[in-house]
């Protein structure tokens, strides 16, 4: 017969041999929660992204994507140009959009006019500088009240349902099919005032039904999930479900689109201002200018081109931050 292996004492294997000794078996529970507790600090890695790290959320792992992304960094620039520019155009800007000089009309570019001069003899260059006000300030306060009352509505009727939500469906479709232009042409060919509210407030009225579809649907997939339905089991009031549930959780899709929508906004202000119902004179407009600029783009193009561009460009930019946000937020390509 084999002889046996001779007994070597728990001591023999130091400290937890030791511990188990002195503790009996509850000693090898010890052991085992310190080996586990070790296993996990091992499993975080060099840079500790193990069970201690907070998981980021939906808004910190878009921010953490945005930051890298090279089109929300260039639209976010312009963006962040044009804001400074409307509220002070004097910065780039030292002459008065208001003061023209017959003598000078059509002319093109000169030193200390790099734009040249439209047909009343106005600073061109100026002009397209204080045009970025209006222009920003009409599309951030319409998409504002677009996604305000869009928002509410749509989130309403897609939370309680029921008669509310059918007839809130059956009104966005009467709105859906008013076009756009001609509707401004019939609503603001009436209005004499030469203020931006007029413009805003047609724009809202036209708009909300979009942001109003997009909130609904948002809300409806929002309230399906566990934690909604957890939350209502516990005694959850509506009003608690919906800001604190449902909101944070819904609120990422009506963003992308007001974003998107706030350079189309700025679009169809030059669009009303090019066929004479939106803005009117003494307002600086790019949609003012491109008209006036329009009967003479054969004998002074620069006219037309330096307010043009400037629309062009201020529109693709927000277009391209409302893609960079939709690509972000949208949880299918993660």
């Amino acid at each position: 017969m084999p002889e046996p292996e001779p007994f070597e004492p728990l001591e023999s294997y130091g400290e937890e041999g030791r511990a188990i000794a002195s503790t009996g078996a509850g000693g090898a529970s010890d052991l085992a929660t310190a080996e586990a507790e070790t296993l996990e600090k091992n499993l975080g890695g060099p840079e500790g992204a193990g069970p201690d790290k907070k998981a980021r959320s939906l808004w910190s792992d878009a921010w953490h994507d945005l930051r890298r992304n090279p089109v929300f960094i260039i639209s976010g620039l312009v963006i962040l140009f044009l804001v400074i520019i409307s509220i002070w155009p004097q910065l780039i800007a030292s002459g008065d959009p208001l003061d023209c000089d017959l003598s000078k009309a059509q002319e093109g570019s000169q030193p200390g006019h790099p734009f040249g001069f439209n047909g009343q003899g106005c600073d061109v260059y100026t002009r397209t500088v204080y045009g970025a006000r209006t222009s920003v300030t009409v599309g951030v306060l319409a998409t504002v009240g677009v996604a305000i009352l869009g928002g509410i509505l749509g989130g309403l009727a897609g939370f309680f349902g029921g008669a509310w939500d059918g007839f809130l469906s059956r009104i966005t479709d009467v709105f859906f099919a008013i076009p756009v232009v001609l509707g401004g042409l019939v609503l603001l060919s009436v209005v004499t005032s030469s203020t931006v509210w007029p413009v805003i407030g047609f724009m809202v009225l036209l708009g909300w039904p979009q942001l109003s579809r997009i909130a609904r649907g948002s809300v409806i997939t929002a309230k399906q999930n566990d934690y909604v339905q957890a939350a209502r089991a516990l005694g959850a009031s509506n009003s608690r479900m919906l800001l604190r549930h449902i909101t944070p959780n819904a609120i990422a899709p009506v963003i992308v689109v007001a974003t998107i929508a706030l350079g189309t906004y700025i679009s169809l202000e030059a669009t009303l201002s090019y066929l004479g119902v939106g803005l009117k004179p003494p307002t600086v407009s790019w949609g003012i200018d491109i008209s006036s600029a329009s009967q003479y783009i054969r004998n002074a193009p620069h006219m037309l081109l330096w307010p043009a561009g400037a629309l062009a460009i201020t529109v693709l930019a927000f277009i391209m931050l409302g893609d960079a946000v939709r690509d972000a937020l949208d949880p299918k390509l993660r």
